[in-house]
């Protein structure tokens, strides 16, 4: 029986050669000499350091910038909505890089393919949503079906098996 698995998956090496461009080119940029202005990472949770505000939103404009480049979509990239005061007069910005596909998006997807009336089954496999069905075709005409409807958050498709 075909199978797939929908998930929603971040390129580690890629987003850490990605942070490394920013902070080289905000190294070399002249408006940012003097200045602390940098990308730290965590695993999948970055920080953004600056002077200002100001500066916070040029180096998350940077950021987005190498991020896409490296081809990591930046939907999956959720910024915090304020900067936190570190000591003296310097800012920090969380920002979060989501991994996997999340529960309550999961459901959407399941519960999509179920309306759809399309003869496959769907079921969630941790972060990931595997489809079932009896033929190619039917599977192919659902992930179009999930392509076209879910936007909002980036999908692939992987471990396609006859």
């Amino acid at each position: 029986m075909p199978t797939f698995d929908i998930v929603s998956e971040v390129d580690k090496p890629e987003l850490r050669n990605a942070i490394d461009q920013a902070n080289k080119e905000i190294s070399g940029r002249f408006d940012f000499k003097g200045s602390d202005a940098r990308v730290e990472q965590t695993d999948y949770a970055l920080t953004i350091y600056a002077d200002d505000d100001f500066k916070v939103e040029q180096v998350q404009e940077i950021l987005n910038g190498k991020l896409t480049k490296r081809g990591i979509d930046i939907r999956c990239v959720e910024v915090a909505e304020k900067s936190e005061k570190v000591s003296g007069n310097k800012v920090k910005r969380a920002v979060t890089v989501k991994n996997g596909i999340e529960s309550e998006l999961a459901k959407k997807i399941v519960k999509l393919i179920k309306d759809s009336k399309l003869k496959v089954t769907a079921s969630i496999q941790g972060e990931a949503v595997r489809v079932s069905g009896a033929k190619r075709d039917i599977l192919q005409d659902c992930i179009a079906l999930v392509r076209k409807s879910i936007t909002d958050f980036p999908v692939q498709f992987q471990n396609f098996r006859d």
